[in-house]
């Protein structure tokens, strides 16, 4: 496997990280526990070390998932979790980054994930009622006490992370990123990248829609928070398939998969780029970690730049309240 730098920070991890939210957290229906330790555990075997899951999945039980998974790699893996939700009665009730509450959450993480320190800490979302600035003291502290090893945002502004970066480092930028979903390219991805900072990519596989395994007839299970996704509704898929039909040319052409290609596409876009896809297969593990191998020509790089150009995607990430709120 392959490894990158996130940044400047020193943090380095495997080219493919993987995400574990799914596991137990918005992708019903959810794998045994059983199998998604072993999972975990194949993906470790394969040149894995990048490990990603919040308090907020669950919430609570994928960190104690990925805990038990990793236990007996901890020495071998990079843990990322995050704070910044206010969780009542099991549920998310909005953000909240007060200092004590970070405090509060780093301490149930370390003890659910059963970890004496969190390599890399985000904040989930930025709270607006609570200045940036306080938070990121509120990390560097920690870091001095030895809790914490790495600073990250998830889903910040440009604004927030040069604020945040001037008081602590902020090692990596955790926000959306795929071919489909592109607009931090705009003002995020220059600021991240004149900051020193490393992105790591969720969704890089547009949960899933990139992988070529969902179309017009997919029918997603109850409680499959697809269901309520604007970018998911029947005539978005169909008007979508066009950008699918661009990655199965070139995973033809190469001799690949759509996933392959999608996720092949994000790592040649910098090389401080990470991406996280979920999983709960083995084989589709397998298939992600086959994306390092594919690689790119700067000709058919901008090939597939002018032909995405001329498709305009349907549907936004999330419904208006939630991209305001609380978008995953």
């Amino acid at each position: 496997m392959q490894t990158r730098k996130l940044g400047n920070s020193g943090l380095e991890v495997s080219a493919i990280g993987l995400g574990c939210m799914g596991m137990s957290f918005s992708y019903y229906p959810f794998p045994e526990k059983k199998d998604a330790i072993n999972l975990i555990h194949r993906a470790v075997e394969q040149g894995v070390n990048f490990f990603d899951t919040a308090e907020v999945y669950g919430p609570y039980t994928n960190e104690e998932l990925v805990g038990e998974a990793l236990a007996p790699y901890r020495d071998k893996v990079i843990i990322a979790t995050k704070f910044g939700f206010n969780i009542q009665d099991g549920k998310m009730a909005g953000v909240t980054s007060k200092p004590e509450h970070i405090r509060k959450a780093v301490e149930g993480s370390l003890k659910r994930l059963n970890i004496d320190v969190i390599d890399l800490l985000y904040q989930h979302r930025v709270d607006p009622n609570v200045p940036i600035e306080d938070v990121a003291g509120t990390v560097k502290d920690l870091i001095s006490e030895g809790k914490v090893k790495y600073f990250g945002l998830s889903e910040a502004g440009a604004g927030t992370i040069r604020k945040a970066h001037a008081v602590q480092p902020v090692s990596a930028l955790q926000s959306e990123y795929s071919l489909w979903t592109r607009q931090h390219e705009n003002e995020i991805i220059p600021t991240i990248e004149e900051l020193g900072i490393g992105l790591v990519a969720f969704s890089p596989l547009g949960k899933g829609f990139l992988t070529g395994k969902i179309d017009v007839n997919t029918k997603f299970e109850a409680g499959d928070f697809r269901n309520i996704l604007p970018r998911f509704t029947e005539e978005a898929r169909a008007a979508n398939q066009a950008l699918l039909d661009l990655v199965n040319r070139f995973a033809e052409k190469k001799n690949a998969t759509a996933a392959q290609i999608a996720l092949a596409w994000v790592l040649a876009q910098k090389p401080w780029i990470v991406p996280i896809p979920g999983t709960t297969k083995q084989h589709r593990l397998t298939e992600n970690i086959g994306s390092v191998s594919v690689a790119f020509t700067k000709e058919e790089l901008q090939e597939m730049e002018t032909a995405s150009a001329q498709i305009k995607i349907l549907g936004e990430r999330y419904p208006e309240a939630l991209e305001k709120s609380t978008g995953l």
